[in-house]
């Protein structure tokens, strides 16, 4: 029995020296300089001549590890790398590494860092893409989109236009053998984040701690779910906790139940992008709802305080991902239990015609509609309401943050009688019964804008009341000290100047 035991053991540690042996030798394979060589070559050529790998390994449990990956810049205008990743994980089968046909049941990548910044042409290009624009055409081969298709078999090598028999070198075949093809099964994203700047290099959006895990149907589809713990566009607008199933097909790229949440309210959509037709066009439906407006506003810079209550709506947009500004929509804002408080404006406003309902305005009916063309955002319908005072405005926002408003301020009969005369002429009867309105102009930036409301409500007349209590000022006599001047232009100008004695 006892010789029996040592015959297990002797073979268990035969079996353990054997797979360390294995293992070793493995490793040695692939972190061979011609092994490393070959695959960084082959990446290389399919993602561009500069992607650089720190180190390759293999481990039972752990497949094929890449380590230290990064993709330089491909424009010098944005310094750093264009991808940082501590590391690409790959679960191979093995015996397929010693073969010319990698297959992968699992990709893995760990702490992906992006930098993508627009070219002149204000489009995001794929620095391999970028790098191809610069070959000449019979390097190129066919026409490529924007943004290349998905495809998750990839053939490492990519194709090149094929040269005629006849002048075919045979330099050219020994290339052709040593062809690298990989299937891979399942992708998956761990704690990535991405960060999109615009020409200048200022920030148009970024994404924290991103996940994806999917698996793959066949070569051109994949399905799965993503994960994003926070989202930043132009570090105005936040959204936080997004998760969504994922779903590719034949080049259609689609989110199809968005869910996240944004100043403590709950957003709900879809996303949908046909990412193999020209300019990759796309189509968006989003729902909101108690969305707190107050933080909002602080969260994008704002004061905070001014404007509360809870925001609901909808929108829906097409557009391509290749311009920027062919965006067009519509879509509805609705705020509830709304209130602005302390508004400078209004406050001044209230002080002057002595409506103090002005400087904590307390809203029976909130709300916007508005559609999107390219470039502009037109505001169809405006209205804040209170029950003694409506404020409603018309206009135009463009994408840059211009815009002009023709806005109207409406107070009832109760506030109009208070009003001092010279500035109840300014208020003409308004087409709501019981209500007087006086019509004014909103300007600007979105960031600062500019108003002739006060103008508009105080009016020539006040302006001539105003003039007149100086007058009356001006024209008081006063006691004399020396000689009282005949006339007031006498009592303006100055004193003459002796002439010089010759």
């Amino acid at each position: 029995m006892q010789k029996f035991g040592r015959v297990i053991l002797f073979g268990l540690t035969g079996l353990v020296i054997l797979a360390a042996v294995v293992l070793l030798g493995m490793n040695l394979y692939v972190q061979s300089q011609g092994t490393q060589a070959r695959i960084e070559r082959e990446l290389r050529r399919h993602f561009g001549a500069n992607l650089h790998i720190g180190r390759i390994s293999v481990t039972p449990w752990g497949g094929l590890q890449l380590s230290g990956i990064s993709v330089s810049q491909k424009d010098q205008r944005n310094p750093g790398n264009f991808l940082e990743a501590q590391s690409l994980n790959l679960q191979l089968r093995f015996l397929s590494l010693f073969s010319k046909k990698l297959v992968f049941t699992e990709a893995a990548l760990v702490e992906p860092k992006v930098t993508w910044q627009q070219d002149e042409r204000g489009k995001w290009r794929l620095p391999s893409a970028a790098e191809r624009e610069t070959q000449p055409p019979s390097e190129t081969g066919a026409l490529e989109t924007e943004l290349p298709a998905f495809t998750p078999n990839v053939e490492l090598l990519p194709s090149a236009t094929p040269l005629p028999e006849a002048t075919a070198e045979p330099s050219a075949i020994p290339e052709k053998k040593d062809r690298l093809v990989t299937e891979i099964r399942r992708i998956n994203l761990q704690r990535g984040d991405f960060r999109f700047l615009d020409r200048s290099g200022k920030l148009v959006a970024a994404f924290e701690n991103v996940g994806l895990r999917s698996l793959m149907r066949d070569p051109t589809t994949l399905h799965g779910r993503a994960t994003v713990e926070k989202i930043s566009l132009r570090d105005l607008f936040f959204l936080q906790q997004l998760t969504t199933p994922l779903h590719y097909e034949k080049g259609k790229l689609e989110f199809s139940q968005i869910t996240a949440r944004a100043a403590d309210g709950e957003i709900t959509g879809r996303f949908s992008m046909e990412s193999q037709i020209e300019d990759s066009p796309f189509s968006a439906e989003v729902r909101f709802r108690n969305v707190q407006a107050d933080r909002l506003i602080a969260e994008a810079g704002g004061q905070a305080g001014i404007l509360q209550g809870k925001l609901e709506g909808n929108f829906q947009a097409s557009g391509k991902t290749a311009d920027a500004d062919a965006l067009a929509g519509s879509g509805e804002i609705i705020l509830n239990d709304g209130q602005v408080k302390q508004y400078p404006l209004l406050v001044a406003i209230g002080q002057m015609l002595q409506i103090d309902e002005l400087t904590q305005l307390h809203l029976d009916q909130a709300g916007a509609k508005y559609h999107i063309s390219p470039g502009i955002v037109t505001i169809d319908q405006l209205d804040l309401r209170s029950s003694n005072i409506h404020l409603s405005a018309t206009g135009t926002v463009s994408f840059s943050g211009k815009m002009h408003l023709d806005s109207r301020l409406s107070i009832n009969d109760k506030l109009y009688d208070r009003l001092f005369k010279p500035i109840r002429a300014n208020f003409q009867p308004s087409d709501e019964a019981g209500f007087y309105a006086v019509d004014f102009q909103v300007t600007g930036a979105v960031d600062r804008p500019k108003t002739n409301l006060l103008e508009k409500a105080m009016g020539g007349g006040i302006k001539d009341l105003l003039n007149n209590i100086l007058r009356g000022k001006t024209d008081r006599p006063r006691k004399k000290k020396s000689a009282e001047p005949s006339s007031p232009s006498e009592e303006m100008s100055p004193p003459a100047t002796p002439a010089p004695s010759p």
